[in-house]
């Protein structure tokens, strides 16, 4: 099973780019079965309203719940103060299993870190360069597991992205993905030092093509175990702990009971760590 953790899907309702007009899965659900890929991490494009893009993204995974996962994406500012409650609609309704952020957006705050954490849900945060916050989200929410895409830098900073590597070593819950990482030797150092456990393959499809990103993975030559890990293993295991029911509810939730989450066709519990 091989498991592409970063594809957005799905209309943004802005047209600076093809980051926030659309985000069609024709062509990257047939480069995907061209390459073995079974199955796929959504959120949504960039938009002025997460709420209405996460439904959108909600309504694909619904066509296909064993092909595709949800994760929220979240806007830091314009969402401030509803963060939990968008999470809480994704995950209790949609049955979505983790957060997106971008720096793009604006900076993390301790409000989605404090509702990824109130859902033992995995962050997948783009810094856009700025790998040294990482420190901060580690060490402030060590039960929180943090995604860093593009080894911290889709631009191919190198600094940012060798920044990130002793990151990766020094807190466990520090992770990246291989989406758009241009420079092999950074990511074949990523692998030696941290370990194939710290590592997510990802496209950023639909505008990456998955099987490019995935001969990527194979070119690393890992070992049968390693390579497992890092193309599904690793998601399936920081998934695994989701849960609907706030750990810690808030005074507003304490009335009412959390709604039943969707079957989990991943079965990802079983690789809960």
């Amino acid at each position: 099973m091989i498991i592409d953790c970063h594809c957005h899907a799905g209309k943004g309702d802005g047209l600076t780019g093809p980051w926030d007009t659309d985000a069609p899965l024709k062509h990257y659900l047939r480069w995907a079965a061209d390459y073995g890929i079974t199955r796929t991490v959504l959120f949504g494009a960039f938009h002025s309203d997460y709420a209405v893009a996460n439904l959108e993204v909600a309504r694909i995974v619904a066509s296909n719940p064993v092909r595709f996962m949800g994760f929220a994406f979240v806007h830091p500012d314009r969402d401030r103060g509803r963060i939990y409650q968008l999470v809480k609609t994704a995950v209790q309704r949609y049955g979505f299993r983790g957060i997106k952020v971008h720096r793009h957006d604006g900076r993390i705050t301790r409000e989605i870190c404090e509702t990824a954490k109130a859902f033992n849900l995995p962050v997948l945060y783009d810094v856009m360069g700025e790998v040294s916050v990482v420190h901060l989200l580690a060490s402030q929410y060590p039960e929180v597991r943090f995604i860093i895409p593009h080894l911290g830098s889709f631009s191919d900073d190198w600094r940012a992205q060798a920044a990130l590597i002793p990151m990766m070593v020094q807190y466990p819950n520090v992770f990246t993905d291989t989406a758009g990482v241009r420079r092999f030797d950074l990511l074949r150092e990523a692998l030696d030092r941290a370990g194939p456990e710290k590592v997510l393959f990802g496209s950023d499809g639909p505008w990456l093509h998955p099987g490019v990103e995935l001969e990527k993975v194979y070119a690393l030559r890992l070992s049968p175990g390693g390579e497992r890990l890092v193309l599904g293993g690793n998601l399936l295991r920081l998934v695994g702990r989701v849960t609907s029911m706030p750990l810690a509810a808030r005074p507003a939730d304490a009335a009412g009971a959390a709604l039943p989450r969707p079957q989990d066709p991943w079965n990802a519990e079983q690789f809960a760590v």
